[in-house]
């Protein structure tokens, strides 16, 4: 069994006036995510992964290294688009507070209960919580499938760079170059 792990698509990742957004390339991948989250839901697992922060929050180590986003109860942290009407057909959500979908959350032990092996990912950053997101999949043992034409950044070297080492370090198969 697959699971599908929509990761961040959020207002302040995706739209222009987002907090820490992709701008346009992120949007240009709203129409894959939510033909996917349809062809997922009838079969596998889907996963909606958030990122959430707390305001004033001077501990969580992004603090230093990005501007505050996706902040708890603010339009910032809600799904971006029609992705936000497909969503619905989710599974399971899942607020997390590290770069991986894994990490402090119930997720791995959710695809478990399920038999689920092979994991795809699609949503932003690709270089960042979509990149962790495989690295701890990979540790997990899970098969890895990355949907090039529904991952972006902020960073196009970043995310170029990315596509390349999931298959080069993590064994991952990516589609839809």
């Amino acid at each position: 069994m697959r699971a599908l792990i929509v990761i961040d698509y959020t207002f302040d990742f995706i739209a222009d006036s987002g907090r820490l957004t992709c701008g346009k390339p992120g949007q240009e991948i709203e129409e894959r995510i939510v033909e996917l989250i349809g062809t997922f839901a009838t079969e596998d697992y889907v996963v909606i992964a958030n990122d959430v922060h707390d305001a004033g929050d001077t501990f969580h180590p992004e603090t230093t290294l990005f501007p505050p986003h996706n902040i708890r109860g603010t339009e910032g942290r809600e799904l971006y688009g029609t992705v936000k009407e497909a969503a619905k057909q989710a599974d399971h959500w899942i607020d997390k507070t590290r770069y991986s979908a894994f990490a402090g959350t119930d997720l791995d032990l959710r695809l478990r209960e399920r038999g689920i092996t092979e994991v795809h990912l699609v949503g932003v950053c690709t270089d960042i919580c979509v990149l962790h997101t495989a690295v701890d999949a990979y540790n997990l043992g899970y098969q890895i499938v990355v949907h090039a034409d529904a991952v972006q950044s902020f960073n196009p070297v970043g995310h170029e760079w990315a596509l390349e080492h999931f298959v080069t370090t993590l064994g991952a198969t990516v589609v839809g170059k």
